[in-house]
C-alpha cells in the first residue's frame, strides 16, 4: 500500500522567547500559521521490518538521523507494534534552514500518513502526544491553521485564523541559521513586553493594517542577518503591509492586502532569489492526499 500526504509549510505571525526553562529548552509564546508550500511525503508498505528514507533534496539526511524515521519509530512504540517495513519517500519545496518547519512538517505527515495507512485510527489527541515525542512544531504541523503557541511551542490554543492575504516566502540562498546558535544569541536580549499577546488581540479584531504591524521576531532582533533586512526592505518597497523573519530563520514572509500586489512581489523577488514562493494561508495541518 501506498499513501501520499501534504506537509505544509508554516511562519510566525510573532515569536517571543521568553526564556531559559529548567529542563534546558526555552519558553516561548508564538502565533504560527500554516501556508500552502507543501512537502509530499509518500510512505510504501514492505516487508523489510525497517524504516527507510530517500530525498534528492541537497543536504537532506536518508538514514536514522531523519525526523521522519524517529517519527517512525515513536508512532510503532505509541501503538505498541513491531515495526512494519516503511519506505518515506520527501519530495522537499519547503527550504531547509528557514524556519519555516520543512523538517517538522515531514516528521508530522508521517504520523498522519502511517495512521491512516495501517488503519490504526488514532485519536487527534493521540497523534499529536506522539508529535510532541518528536519535535516541539510537530504537534503544529500535525493540526495547521492559526494557533496560538506556548510551552516549547507544543501547547496549542485556537485564535481566529489569518484570512484575506496574499503572503510571499523568500529565503536567501546562502544564509542558513542552526537553531542551537540562534538560542544562544535571543538569550543575550534585553527582557520585553510579549509581542505575541498584541498578534492575538489583532487577530481577534480582524484589522489587518493591525496584524501586519504587529509582526515580531526576537530571533530576528537578535541574529540581525544583513540579508533577512534587505530581503524586508524589498518587500515593504513592494508594497507589502508587514514582513518579518519566521522562526530561527533566515526566510523572509510579507503579508499583502491584495493577491495582485504578492504576485508583482513575488515575481520582482524570484528574480533575485530563486527560493521565493506566493502563498496563501490554509486551515490545516498534513492531509492525506
Amino acid at each position: 500500500m501506498e499513501v501520499k500526504v501534504k506537509a505544509p509549510a508554516k511562519i510566525n505571525l510573532s515569536l517571543d522567547v521568553l526564556g531559559r526553562r529548567p529542563d534546558g529548552y526555552h519558553e516561548l509564546s508564538t502565533v504560527m500559521q500554516t501556508v500552502d508550500l507543501y512537502d509530499e511525503i509518500t510512505l510504501t508498505q514492505n516487508d523489510s521490518g525497517r524504516v527507510t528514507v530517500s530525498c534528492e533534496y541537497e543536504g537532506v539526511p536518508c538514514d536514522d538521523n531523519n525526523i521522519c524515521v524517529k517519527a517512525a519509530h515513536r508512532f510503532f512504540e505509541h501503538c505498541r507494534d513491531e515495526v512494519s517495513g516503511v519506505h518515506i519517500n520527501i519530495d522537499k519545496q519547503i527550504p531547509t534552514q528557514a524556519g519555516l518547519a520543512g523538517g517538522s512538517a515531514d516528521g508530522a505527515a508521517v504520523i498522519v500518513g502511517l495512521n491512516y495507512m495501517l488503519g490504526k485510527r488514532l485519536t487527534p489527541r493521540e497523534m499529536l502526544a506522539i508529535g510532541a515525542r518528536v519535535g516541539a512544531d510537530v504537534p503544529f504541523c500535525i493540526e495547521g491553521g492559526t494557533r496560538l503557541c506556548t510551552g516549547v511551542g507544543d501547547v496549542m490554543s485556537r485564535v481566529p485564523p489569518l484570512q484575506g492575504v496574499g503572503i510571499v516566502i523568500c529565503k536567501p540562498d546562502t544564509v542558513g541559521v542552526s537553531t542551537a546558535e540562534a538560542y544562544q544569541k535571543v538569550d543575550s536580549l534585553a527582557p520585553h513586553s510579549c509581542y505575541t499577546d498584541e498578534m492575538v488581540k489583532a487577530l481577534c479584531s480582524r484589522d489587518l493594517f493591525m496584524i501586519t504591524s504587529t509582526i515580531f521576531n526576537d530571533f530576528e532582533l537578535a541574529l540581525q542577518i544583513p540579508e533577512v533586512n534587505t530581503i524586508k526592505g524589498e518587500m515593504l518597497a513592494l508594497k507589502a503591509m508587514g514582513a518579518g523573519m519566521s522562526g530561527s530563520g533566515s526566510a523572509v514572509f510579507a503579508l499583502f492586502g491584495s493577491q495582485r500586489r504578492a504576485k508583482r512581489c513575488f515575481e520582482e523577488l524570484k528574480k533575485k532569489y530563486p527560493q521565493t514562493f506566493l502563498c496563501k494561508p490554509v486551515k490545516t495541518g498534513c492531509t492525506v492526499e
